[in-house]
């Protein structure tokens, strides 16, 4: 993802600079395209490819942790003791009399 956001900001530099120079030729399907459109369809663009890089280096982090943790049953392969409660024996000796 990281790959696309610097893909889609090379991108959005050369759409601003020449929207900059001719504007007609980026927009190209309108009648009269001015620079403020150019201003503004390039700050969107900007602000997706850093959300673009920003999740890209999450997604990336994320993936170096899982690698490197070692999984749950890995870690501790001896069996441990558990404790098993045992029924009071007072408690016992008082219902067989009832």
């Amino acid at each position: 993802m990281v790959n696309y956001s610097f893909h889609l900001a090379f991108w959005t530099i050369l759409f601003f600079t020449i929207g900059m120079f001719k504007p007609q030729w980026p927009l190209f399907f309108l009648k009269k395209p001015n620079r403020l459109i150019i201003v503004a369809v390039t700050t969107v663009l900007v602000m997706i490819s850093f959300t673009m890089y920003g999740e890209g280096v999450r997604r990336e982090k994320l993936a170096e942790a899982k690698a490197v943790a070692p999984k749950a049953g890995e870690a501790n392969s001896t069996p441990v003791p558990v404790p098993v409660p045992t029924p009071d024996k007072t408690k016992a000796e008082e219902k067989k009399f009832l």
